[in-house]
């Protein structure tokens, strides 16, 4: 990595700090090299330096990334020497847009599953890993990556274990009975097939695990034949809408009173992963009609007829 000794010193330093406390930081690496061979001549970090490297991006959206990163460091920096200028977060200010979410009937979901039994290979492995997968996706709301990267130790009595996911944190899934036994049938006919690989979702050859670009294509494939789409200038529904189904008809279920509500939603943060309570929350803005019933829901309770 070019780039000063000092800066270098203490870009090493933020991102073992922070490593130790679960963050990857492989986006963050990459930028900060690149901000420290464009600041090669800085021993500390320079506002108006900063603010000049992350305006050589491309687009609006990387420069505000760009900076992003360089502030959260910067704040980092700033408190080890107070030599260390940090840049103002507003000068790439962008605005986060996030796709809103195709939320699946109970019937379209039900479809789903009995595609699924209807792939081919007939007689192989394949129709059952699916429909198991997408099964359990949607009666768990666990995100794709973590079914896939499961593995067979990973189930235990009281359910499954979701190891160092998407914010390198641990937890456990409980599973319905009716799930359980659908993950016994599908062991039992895995163990027919299974090689070497211990991961729980495989290949109908039993060779390795499912990988995720031919889990989605495999699932676009389920939804034609579902008969299953979003109405015209929506966006098409994803492997991913699951989850948000699944958090969605969690949230219709959330307690009215305010301090019952407060617990619902940090208990259905933490069982979803996320790493915020505030990602929970967002459902609640980009699904109106759930809005329109919780606060239908709401009106009757401080009327006194609770429901």
């Amino acid at each position: 990595m070019a780039g000063s000794p000092t800066m270098l010193k203490i870009i090493d330093t933020y991102l073992n700090v922070r490593r130790a406390a679960g963050f990857k930081l492989k986006s963050a690496q990459h930028y900060l090299a690149s901000y420290a061979r464009f600041a090669v001549s800085d021993t500390h970090i320079r506002a108006e330096t900063a603010i000049r490297w992350a305006g050589e991006a491309r687009s609006e959206a990387s420069r505000a990334i760009r900076l992003q990163e360089l502030v959260r460091f910067a704040r980092f920096a700033h408190t080890e020497d107070e030599r260390n200028e940090v840049p103002s977060s507003d000068a790439f200010r962008r605005r986060r847009h996030r796709r809103l979410p195709y939320l699946f009937s109970a019937a379209e979901i039900v479809r789903i599953v009995e595609e699924a039994r209807r792939l081919g290979p007939r007689d192989s492995l394949r129709p059952h890993t699916y429909s198991t997968l997408f099964g359990l996706l949607a009666a768990t709301g666990m995100r794709i990556s973590e079914a896939l990267s499961l593995h067979l130790g990973d189930i235990t009595p009281d359910g499954l274990i979701i190891r160092e996911t998407k914010f390198r944190k641990s937890r456990l899934v409980c599973l319905h009975a009716s799930v359980v036994d659908a993950i016994d049938e599908y062991l039992a006919l895995r163990a027919l097939v299974a090689g070497a690989d211990d991961h729980l979702f495989i290949s109908h050859r039993g060779k390795h695990s499912l990988h995720y670009p031919i889990t989605g294509e495999t699932f676009r494939t389920i939804l034609r034949a579902a008969g299953i789409s979003a109405s015209p200038g929506r966006p098409q529904p994803r492997v991913h809408d699951l989850r948000h189904t699944f958090a969605v008809n969690a949230l219709q279920a959330c307690p009215v009173a305010r301090d019952h509500a407060d617990q619902h939603m940090l208990a259905l943060s933490t069982y979803l992963g996320h790493a915020h309570v505030a990602d929970t929350y967002w459902y609640l803005d980009s699904t109106p009609q759930l809005m329109r019933d919780i606060v239908s829901a709401c009106d009757t309770y401080l009327q006194g007829d609770t429901p």
